[in-house]
């Protein structure tokens, strides 16, 4: 049963959008009493009371009696009737959106990008992607657990922006579902990005240390516009150098393990038939 207060916020009338000149320069955002934002989002009232009661949705702006919503609010409402379609728990949801809200203070996206200096590093070239909690859920069929999310988060993958995630790599978005398409689970495909993470790291520093030694010296500007050419015409040699060295390694690697693995096979089909013979 609503109470007085709840049942006023819900059965006056009418939207709005916050007035520009009250809060600075930026566009006037739409924003909705309770029964507008529920049918926005296609739920009843009693289910948006009940996912306020269960701390799923952060809480409304008050002006005296009445509660206003906003798009953030509508945003996470879709988000949770998404992921429940796709057999998420409450339980589950609420943990996924408390590390979600907590991951707004950890790292920006800007800052996971390197978007925030004037340095250009022209290594990577990769490409970010923006997804919505439940588009990050079909990518990953389901795996997307709080402690996954928050593996994600620390070494950097994803960062959060507004209502949306934002992956740092298009490439290693696509190869770590295509990994757990094909039966690896998500929690160690993060397991072994982080050790990648840490290895990757040292091989960069190598690299660091060889510019910073015999080329920066060299450098007659300091000049933010200078060091990014100067990057730019190294990036290339750098990359082929360790694509080349990776290539070389997991054939290394991965060989032996085909070997082994081959040689285990070997071995127990060979005791197999022997075990076969003695009991014939």
């Amino acid at each position: 049963m609503a109470s007085a207060n709840e049942q006023h916020t819900t059965d006056e009338p009418g939207s709005r959008s916050t007035d520009p000149a009250d809060g600075g320069s930026t566009p006037p955002q739409r924003e909705f009493r309770a029964h507008e934002l529920a049918a926005a989002a296609g739920i009843t009232t009693r289910t948006l009371r009940f996912y306020r009661e269960r701390k799923l949705l952060p809480p409304p702006r008050r002006e005296g009696r009445i509660a206003w919503y906003d798009a953030h609010h509508l945003a996470r409402l879709r988000s949770i009737t998404a992921l429940l379609s796709r057999g998420h728990t409450l339980g589950g949801i609420a943990d996924l959106l408390d590390a979600f809200e907590k991951g707004r203070d950890a790292r920006s996206a800007a800052e996971v990008m390197g978007l925030d200096s004037a340095l250009v590093t022209p290594f990577s070239e990769e490409t970010p992607v923006r997804l919505t909690p439940e588009e990050l859920a079909d990518y990953f069929q389901g795996q997307v657990t709080v402690d996954n999310l928050a593996a994600s988060l620390d070494i950097g993958y994803v960062a959060i922006d507004g209502d949306e995630f934002v992956h740092t790599s298009r490439r290693l978005l696509d190869g770590s579902a295509e990994l757990v398409a094909k039966g690896i689970p998500l929690a160690d495909v993060l397991e072994a990005g982080r050790a990648l993470r840490e290895h990757t790291d040292e091989i960069a520093a190598l690299f660091a240390r060889l510019f910073r030694t015999h080329l920066l010296p060299r450098q007659e500007s300091s000049d933010p516009a200078a060091l990014n050419d100067l990057l730019t015409r190294v990036a290339p040699t750098a990359r082929q150098i360790v694509e080349a060295e990776l290539g070389l390694a997991l054939d290394r690697r991965v060989r032996a393990e085909l070997e082994g693995w081959l040689r285990d096979n070997r071995t127990e089909r060979e005791e197999h038939d022997r075990a076969d013979g003695a009991e014939g």
